[in-house]
Parts: C-alpha cells; structure tokens; sequence
C-alpha cells in the first residue's frame, strides 16, 4: 500500500515479518505457519494415500495458496481442488496443471473463463443440470478447449447434486454428446459429515455415503458409462473414505492446518492431524483487571465456526477468548488468574481457517520462533 500527501511523500505499508526475523518481533495481526507442524501433516497424509492406493488432491479453498499446492504436488498430490473458477487462476499461474473445479458453474461469464484456463492446464469442473453441460460445450467449442465433466451427486449434503442414479445418468449421456466434453466420473462430498464430532457418527455419515455413490457408480456401469474417477471426502471422513473401496481420489483440505472447529472433533489415533495455522495477536490494554484486550477482532478470522482458541503449548494458563469485536479481541485468565502484560504476544488457533486465509495477504512460515519465509495467499477475494 502507497499513500501520498500533497507533498509528494510516499508512505509505504512494510510487510509484517522478514525472513530471519524472531516470531516474536512479527508485527499483529499475522497468520502464522508452524512449518514444521504443516509439513508433517502433508506427509502424513500423502502417506495414508499412498498406502491405500487412492490419489490424494487437496482442496486449495483452504488455503488459497500456490506455495502450499505446490508443496502438496511436490510429495505427491496429482493436483488440487478449487472451489470458485477465479480462485484457480493464481494456481495455473504457478505452474499447476491439474485442477478440478469442485462445485457448479453458472453463467456464460465464468464458463468462458473456465474454457481459458482448460487451454493452459487440465480442468475439470461438475454438473447437476444439464443446462450447464450445454453453457460449458459451447464455450469449449468456442475456445478450442477440452474440458473434463464431473456428474455430482447428492450424498447427504443435501446443498448440490443429483438426487439419484437416472438423473445421473441422464447428464453421462449429455456430457458424452458434446465433442468438447470428456465425462470425468462421479463427485460425492458429505461437507456434513466432516464435523460430527463422535467418530462413530462421522464412520456412519461416511458410510452410507459411500453406499448411494456406490449404487449410482453400479447403475452407471451397467449402462456403459465409464467412470474413471470417483472424488470426495474431506478432512473429517478421510480416514474412512480411503478405506471404502469406493472413492478413487479424495478431496481434503484443513488437515494442512487443522483449526479449531476440526479440532473439537474426536480422532482415531492413526490419523490425526496437529494444529499448524495460528493468527498472532498483541495485548494491546491491561486497563481491566480481570482481561486484557488484544489487536485481532473479527477482521482479523472467521467466526462462523465459534472463537478461536489461545493456544496451550505457549504456556497460556488456560486463558480464553471470549469476545471479538471488529478490531479488538477480549481475552480472560484461566484458573490461575494470570493475565499477560501489556505488548505480549499470543498465537491464537482460528475456528475456522478457510474464511481466516481469506482475510490476510501473506502466511507467515515459521520454524522454531524464526520467520522462514513469506508465501502470498494469491487467491485471496477470488470467489467468482
């Protein structure tokens, strides 16, 4: 950011950390990357992939980050989902070259967009209508593109989707007469299912989704539909999507930060993920006795998923935020009663992180209390 006064001075937002610099000393509010945290959460995931023999395409709408994609091709991932088709745009131009628009499009406007993007990396994209597989082939026919078709269904989301395996059927077969459109195969993702807190019932919720994708994928077949691809599943039910025999490629996304709303969930010990994303905030009044307030309200994270948690591992003493106002954050002491002084530092864990990464510029990495690196959330605002 430049501002100049009527003297010509130009005033220039610094960036709120340099590589090298102690976490510390990094200017509030900042999102935070435990890198060390993140990196063993990419790995562990690839790794729960691999072993099951399903491919792994995280869902960039977490993160909104080339960097963090790239870091996920890189140990293994055939290539990421985005949600909105201009949010894909930062990804192709980092040099991404599979991405699959995981929703529907609407509008001439976006599938002309989409249709570029398919001449410069292989896009997919889904569809409940058949009117949207007649928008897409007519701007594929007018690009000179080829895009990959996605049929959804709906598995208990009860958002989008085809309800049942005629009406599934019914798009295969208007996909297959359109020469620009290649049928992809079936999407099935049960966003409902990811925050069930018992995991029984998020076993359950994963189940029966897998039968409905199952009986839609068997009636398919049966007529001589080719489905190479079965996609879905998300950070909550992957443990049991993998394992279904049903799901080709799974879809998760906060495994790579794990927020506070994922974190209230309960967890099978073989896979579990840390928290890694964390927003800095400074104590910014002591005035009141029995709290402080602190520089990151609701400006600075999404709390549609409830307030974010002061983060243990600082040695917190159990303190609690308890109020965000637009630029102020009330937090309150724990048992002990201790309260930090004024310019202290807390890291704070977001609700929720999608929305969170929406807000800021950059993601601070971290490792140790050293800044390591600054990674741009590119694709920030892009939600056409």
């Amino acid at each position: 950011m430049t501002i100049c006064n009527d003297k010509s001075i130009a005033l220039r937002l610094p960036p709120p950390a340099l590589p090298g610099q102690f976490l510390s000393t990094v200017d509030t509010p900042s999102l935070v990357l435990d890198l060390d945290a993140f990196e063993r959460n990419l790995g562990h995931m690839q790794e729960r992939a691999d072993q099951a023999g399903v491919r792994l395409r995280p869902h960039a709408k977490a993160h909104k980050c080339p960097d963090i994609g790239l870091a996920q091709i890189a140990r293994g991932a055939v290539g990421i989902c985005c949600q909105k088709v201009s949010e894909a745009l930062p990804f192709v131009h980092a040099g991404i070259r599979d991405i699959h628009i995981s929703n529907e499009i609407a509008g001439p406007g976006k599938a002309r967009m989409l249709a570029a993007m398919a001449l410069h990396a292989r896009m997919s994209v889904c569809v409940d209508d058949v009117r949207q597989v007649a928008a897409l082939a007519e701007a594929c026919a007018q690009a000179g593109a080829t895009l990959t078709v996605f049929v959804e269904i709906d598995v208990g989301q009860q958002r989008c989707g085809v309800g049942n395996a005629d009406a599934a059927l019914r798009l295969a077969d208007a996909i297959a007469n359109q020469p620009a459109l290649r049928m992809g195969g079936l999407q099935a993702y049960h966003g409902g299912a990811q925050h069930r807190r018992p995991v029984t019932e998020r076993r359950e919720e994963a189940a029966r989704a897998a039968a409905k994708t199952a009986q839609v994928l068997a009636r398919l077949q049966a007529a001589g539909v080719r489905c190479d691809v079965v996609t879905g599943g998300g950070t909550g039910s992957v443990a049991f999507d993998l394992t279904s025999g049903v799901y080709t490629e799974i879809q998760p996304g906060s495994y790579v930060f794990m927020d506070g709303d994922y974190g209230r969930n309960e967890w099978e010990d073989a896979l579990h993920f840390e928290h890694s994303l964390f927003i800095a905030t400074t104590v910014m009044s002591v005035a009141a006795s029995t709290r402080v307030v602190v520089d990151a309200g609701l400006k600075s994270m999404a709390v549609d998923s409830g307030l974010p948690l002061v983060w243990r591992a600082l040695g917190a003493n159990g303190l609690r935020y308890v109020a965000a106002n637009d630029e102020h954050g009330i937090v309150e002491a724990g048992e002990d009663g201790t309260l930090p002084d004024l310019s202290a530092q807390l890291l704070l864990v977001p609700g929720h992180c999608d929305p969170t990464l929406n807000l800021y510029d950059d993601i601070i990495g971290i490792r140790g209390e050293i800044v390591e690196c600054l990674w741009p959330v590119s694709a920030r605002g892009l939600s056409r």
